[in-house]
């Protein structure tokens, strides 16, 4: 084994998933290890191929997208493809700022109802 490869735990340790994610993310063709044997070896391109896969997810992006996106990292990417993962970038912008838009909302809502809660609980306490 190279210095450059990692084996299938230290994968799942480099990026905190679980075994089970690991594989399905090979089942579903995100990833290709090495296989010698049973063993999984994972090198430089598959440590790269997760580090996006785990940033599209924590961007939101489906499995289907990400495969998309991938996609382009794997090749030099056309116009075309560019042009996609612009769109693809700019609705999921979209997404995230409704969501914080949601969040915002929530929080200055729950504040408000925890000043009621603290108005009331201090009239309680004031004698009567």
């Amino acid at each position: 084994m190279t210095d450059q490869r990692i084996s299938f735990k230290e994968m799942c340790a480099r990026f905190d998933v679980t075994p089970r994610t690991l594989r399905y993310y090979e089942y579903i063709e995100l990833l290709s290890p090495h296989k010698e044997g049973r063993a999984r070896f994972y090198g430089p391109r598959e440590v790269a191929r997760m580090t996006l896969i785990l940033r599209g997810r924590r961007f939101g992006f489906s499995l289907e997208e990400i495969r998309q996106w991938l996609l382009i990292y794997d090749k030099q990417g056309s116009r075309e493809q560019y042009q996609v993962w612009i769109a693809m970038a700019d609705r999921q912008l979209a997404v995230l700022d409704q969501q914080i838009a949601d969040l915002q909302a929530a929080r200055t809502d729950l504040a408000q109802l925890r000043e009621t809660g603290m108005a009331e609980l201090a009239a309680l306490d004031r004698p009567g």
